[in-house]
């Protein structure tokens, strides 16, 4: 195993997840919010608990699955929590934990980069 990384164990079904956690702190935080969906997940989930289907609605090109992978690798880091209430149909909710709170500013920043670069 390489020594910049550790294993994590993936609270709800076992499964383990290795999130970087030595070496460059870019390269760490690419690890934990890195790919084309985890930080546009964040970035709704700055205006407080959504729904699954809520967060496809807001996410219409990801796939459901992809949504869950990526939910679940969110949950299994620390940064998001999954709350399931027991009702019918079964209500799930995620919300930022207080380091996935941490992020907002560089979500935000990337929001406005993203908006300058979008006129240019």
């Amino acid at each position: 195993m390489n020594d910049s990384i550790e294993t994590l164990k993936e609270g709800r079904k076992g499964r383990q997840r290795k999130a970087q956690r030595t070496g460059c702190a870019v390269e760490v935080t690419l690890s934990v919010i890195g790919g084309v969906w985890k930080p546009v997940i964040l970035f709704h989930l700055l205006q407080g608990k959504l729904r699954f289907n809520e967060l496809c609605k807001r996410t219409s090109s990801a796939t459901p699955r992809m949504m869950t992978l990526q939910l679940r690798e969110l949950e299994s880091d620390g940064i998001i929590s999954r709350t399931v209430y027991a009702e019918v149909p079964p209500r799930v909710e995620y919300e930022l934990t207080e380091t996935g709170r941490s992020l907002e500013p560089i979500l935000l920043t990337m929001r406005d980069w993203g908006s300058r670069y979008q006129s240019q």
